[in-house]
């Protein structure tokens, strides 16, 4: 279907390999599509035991969607936009609800779509290349991809914190939050990856055997100013929470936070908070699609990539320009159902 994703199966491995490497392997419908062709054949394959999933070059795992084609949609009638969100979607709840282990290689940069596709596999490798974040707030869209259900879900409130601030963690960051259940030097991936597809069924002790240190987790020197803060009741209340603080660190955060698109801000924090009473998976999905069927074609996201991926400024022009004007109207706007037969749904 499309040259931009590899899928194959070497001995009882279904192996998958994103291979769109000067673009970050950022994802497109088509690449979602062939993965779901792939994973759902491999499910009914009683040959295929266990899915890998890696990229080519050594820039990074997956840097996210196909931010670019998102804008110029939204700024039309936003039908393609919508068409790859469903797709997308659907990608992920395969993945959360797989019956067959999946290993993925997160070495390097792993954001937006690429934390869709790998935090919902059982194995989750991180390098000392890997770096992690959740950067829509800095663009006007949101944490989607699951991000509704897999970050309030992290310990304390540090899902929060990373969906807000769009914070960038590294490997020991990754694995004190339980985003990466393994560390393996980069040097030894190839190494890793050959054995598991030589012996699938001894993956627990092939990543035992390679298992590195990434050293010391930064962010556990945090985690009581950041629970304390980021459990405030709105997004208001945080930044006063972190003003209240002082310390170094919290200034940081709040100066952060000013930057963000005050409509997003206000999203994400509902979105997860919603999101971390949902009882399913695909209920989430389906939560994350009304909103992203919404926010890509409004103002905040067109402006955001213009001033970030387009002209590069990095001077967005947020319309609401500050929190307070962001209604509890237009959030409910934004998350309410959509027309009958637009609603996302899961694959049969």
């Amino acid at each position: 279907m499309t040259d931009d994703v590899l899928t194959r199966i070497e001995g009882p491995v279904g192996r998958i390999t994103l291979n769109r490497p000067k673009a970050l392997h950022a994802l497109t419908t088509a690449m979602c599509a062939a993965m779901i062709e792939a994973l759902l054949a491999w499910r009914e394959n009683p040959a295929v035991t266990l899915v890998l999933l890696d990229h080519t070059g050594e820039r990074g795992f997956c840097a996210g969607g196909d931010i670019r084609m998102l804008a110029e949609s939204g700024a039309k009638d936003g039908v393609e936009a919508r068409e790859f969100f469903h797709t997308e979607y659907r990608l992920n709840a395969l993945l959360e609800a797989y019956p067959k282990p999946v290993v993925a290689c997160m070495d390097g940069v792993v954001m937006g779509g690429g934390v869709g596709i790998s935090l919902p596999c059982a194995y989750r490798i991180a390098t000392e290349r890997t770096t992690f974040a959740m950067p829509e707030t800095g663009i006007g869209l949101f944490p989607d991809v699951g991000g509704g259900w897999w970050l309030p879900r992290m310990p304390g409130e540090a899902g929060l914190w990373l969906a807000l601030t769009g914070a960038r963690i590294k490997a020991a960051d990754c694995l004190l939050l339980g985003i990466a259940t393994d560390f393996v030097e980069s040097a030894r991936l190839d190494a890793l990856k050959a054995a598991i597809l030589a012996e699938p069924e001894a993956v627990d002790t092939l990543l035992t055997d390679q298992e590195g240190d990434s050293g010391e987790p930064p962010l556990a020197r945090q985690q009581d100013i950041l629970d304390a803060c980021f459990a405030a009741p709105s997004v208001e209340a945080i930044l006063q929470a972190l003003r209240e603080d002082g310390s170094d660190w919290a200034i940081a955060q709040h100066d952060v936070l000013l930057t963000k698109s005050p409509q997003t801000l206000k999203v994400a924090f509902r979105q997860l908070r919603l999101g971390r009473d949902v009882a399913r998976f695909a209920d989430n999905m389906a939560m994350e699609y009304r909103i992203g069927a919404r926010v890509v074609r409004r103002h905040d996201f067109i402006e955001g990539v213009r001033a970030v991926i387009v002209d590069k400024d990095n001077r967005p022009n947020w319309s609401p320009g500050v929190l307070e004007e962001v209604s509890e109207a237009l959030l409910d706007d934004i998350f309410a159902p959509l027309p009958q037969g637009e609603e996302w749904t899961p694959l049969p």
